[in-house]
């Protein structure tokens, strides 16, 4: 009854030539998923999932067929910002992608959909442009221009960069050499899911705080990153870097921190030297 009168609203929103919100065969994908639900063995790993006594509810459905469109949406997206950007591009291409990344595959949402997860982006940049691609975790991209061309050049021991933006990206390096997906800015505070919510650029933008305000925020964030990893060196970086003289009075940490020199373009760097490095 319900469920029936529900996937026929789903129908009238579909398409079927892939541009829609989602498509006829991922609704019919649905439905064949709540018929094996039926099953004891299934039911319980659904009750799992949220489902109640074996079968997903309407807004489990619909949270499902919301992230699969969003998804859709998402790498659209992507490709027609792709396709207008590097249309007369030709040879490699590096990619800073705001996810753990390994072997070209996304392992964390992040700050994205859900959806993105498992997701061979390398593939999916690859098909989009027909070029040879690599990505990189970005914050790693900023931390390896800041490293092998910035102010880092040269410096021994255990450092780590934080990439003040959207959130708190995060670098490693010990001698040199990159630990890749350090995220700490995922790091859990209080009410908030991740610090970097409450502790970033982005969030003294969107509740309009002095550099005073935030600094107060992200000097709760720096004892965890010394306690936990206790670095001989922070590095600084991403967009609010240029502000350095604006905040530094305010920031306090036992272990030395310098600006970014790179500023708010070591991502580009690091994503383009990435792309050289996995070709030769």
């Amino acid at each position: 009854g319900l469920f029936a009168v529900y996937r026929a609203w789903l129908y009238a929103h579909a398409s079927d030539n892939g541009d829609g919100w989602v498509s006829r065969e991922e609704i019919d994908q649905l439905w064949q998923e709540m018929e094996i639900a039926a099953s004891e063995r299934h039911r319980r790993r659904l009750v799992k999932q949220g489902a109640e006594n074996g079968f997903w509810t309407i807004d489990r459905i619909r949270q499902r067929v919301y992230l699969t469109g969003q998804v859709k949406l998402s790498t659209q997206m992507v490709r027609r910002a792709i396709a207008s950007g590097i249309g007369h591009l030709q040879g490699l291409i590096g990619v800073g992608f705001p996810s753990i990344v390994k072997h070209g595959v996304c392992m964390s949402p992040g700050n994205l959909s859900p959806l993105w997860v498992g997701l061979n982006i390398e593939k999916l940049f690859e098909s989009y442009t027909g070029l040879p691609c690599a990505v990189i975790n970005d914050a790693d991209a900023a931390a390896c221009a800041i490293m092998d061309y910035g102010v880092g050049k040269g410096k021994k021991g255990f450092i780590i960069t934080i990439t003040v933006g959207t959130g708190l990206g995060s670098g490693a390096f010990l001698d040199g050499k990159l630990i890749p997906n350090f995220e700490l800015g995922q790091i859990p505070y209080k009410k908030h899911k991740k610090i970097e919510s409450w502790a970033s650029s982005a969030a003294r933008e969107n509740e309009g705080l002095s550099y005073k305000e935030w600094a107060k925020r992200f000097n709760k964030f720096l004892p965890y990153v010394t306690l936990i990893i206790p670095p001989d060196l922070i590095i600084l970086g991403g967009g609010i870097s240029n502000e350095w003289e604006e905040f530094s009075p305010f920031i306090k940490c036992n272990v030395p921190i310098v600006p970014a020199v790179l500023q708010n373009q070591a991502g580009i760097i690091g994503a383009a030297a990435a792309a050289y490095l996995r070709e030769f």
